[in-house]
């Protein structure tokens, strides 16, 4: 039967991944990717934790759980030693008549044991209810925040202008909690990040590092971090006019036409980016425009002469403007790099109009 460390492996090799590449994947260190591959569960803290990084890491290689656990299981059964003396344990010594008066004096044991117990039996006796616990508020003075928290236990968090409450619901197979953007599902080893507030510019990353699933008692290790996400500031100007006498250098032209006509641009999020835009020189338009976007999201922006827009990390999106069924990929910026620029249609002085991207100071 193939080994589990082999089996993580093979799949993972067989779909071209590194270790590095799981890791930034799935939050999961390669110290503990490589000891899950090489079945070294020493390295783990307790077995909770080297089950929930297998768990993670198999959903990730898209293999069958059960599957996975079984194996898991019966390496483990594997790897108990069995003590010496069951291996050289005799047959036993003790005479026929010896057992046969045993087996008699258990029998009359047994029958006065449960005499006595149903003699001595409560009727309809409720057990001693048991102390109700407090519910705990934990206050989160700065950008990091560990503790062990038990369901009904909450945490105070301050955004840029109010304080929020997020509040530990419940411990079942996976971490319940609810926070200022609705409830979330938290597994073990997990990473989930939520807005805090409604400029989008401050985020809040949860993550479960150590709990028993369907056990309340034991409370979960979670730990809360607090990340400002640079805010985006877009000049106040008036709209420009469409002509201008020459295109200045350092403006990109994406494309070039007797006439401006109605173009879409597109934007492809590849990681949390604060994206914020308005639809220029149309009597129409319904103003800014702004959300928070995380990885695997897109939206679509359709304009007839321009579009402003603002991103608070450059590379985490990726652009491409579409013009009569064609499109042209561009790029806005670099990484960590706070923009703010216009696309619009511009006409020189030969009346040849150009789709530009235009970087505001």
């Amino acid at each position: 039967m193939e080994s589990l460390g082999n089996k993580l492996k093979t799949v993972r090799e067989d779909k071209g991944l590194s270790l590095e590449n799981v890791g930034n994947e799935t939050n999961i260190s390669t110290r503990y990717l490589n000891a899950l591959e090489n079945e070294d569960y020493s390295v783990f803290p307790s077995e909770p934790y080297a089950i929930g990084f297998l768990k993670s890491y198999s959903d990730y290689l898209e293999l069958n759980e059960e599957e996975v656990m079984s194996l898991y299981r019966s390496q483990k059964i594997q790897d108990q030693p069995v003590p010496m003396e069951e291996l050289l344990r005799g047959p036993s010594k003790l005479p026929k008549v010896l057992a046969i008066i045993a087996i008699v004096l258990a029998v009359i044991g047994l029958g006065i044991g449960i005499f006595f117990f149903i003699s001595n039996l409560p009727v309809n006796e409720a057990p001693p209810p048991q102390p109700e616990r407090i519910p705990t508020e934990y206050i989160m003075t700065g950008d990091f925040l560990e503790r062990r928290l038990y369901p009904g236990d909450s945490v105070m968090v301050s955004g840029e202008t109010d304080i929020y409450r997020l509040v530990f619901l419940s411990i079942g197979d996976a971490l319940s909690l609810s926070t200022p953007r609705g409830s979330i599902i938290l597994d073990l080893g997990q990473e989930v990040t939520v807005d805090i507030g409604d400029s989008g510019y401050a985020r809040l990353r949860i993550a479960a590092s150590d709990f028993v699933r369907n056990d309340s008692s034991q409370g979960a290790l979670l730990r809360f971090e607090q990340e400002l996400l640079p805010q985006i500031i877009i000049p106040v100007t008036e709209d420009l006019p469409m002509e201008i006498t020459a295109i200045r250098e350092g403006t990109m032209v994406i494309y070039s036409s007797p006439s401006p006509m109605p173009f879409t641009l597109q934007a492809n999020f590849q990681n949390y980016c604060f994206f914020r835009y308005e639809i220029l020189f149309e009597q129409d338009r319904q103003g800014r425009n702004e959300q928070y976007f995380q990885r695997s999201q897109e939206i679509s922006i359709t304009a007839q002469n321009g579009i402003r827009m603002g991103i608070s990390n450059a590379q985490a999106v990726r652009l491409q403007a579409i013009i009569g069924g064609r499109v042209f990929p561009f790029e806005a910026g670099g990484a960590g790099e706070v923009i703010a620029a216009d696309l619009r249609w511009l006409r020189d002085e030969n009346n040849i109009f150009s789709l530009v991207l235009i970087l505001l100071q």
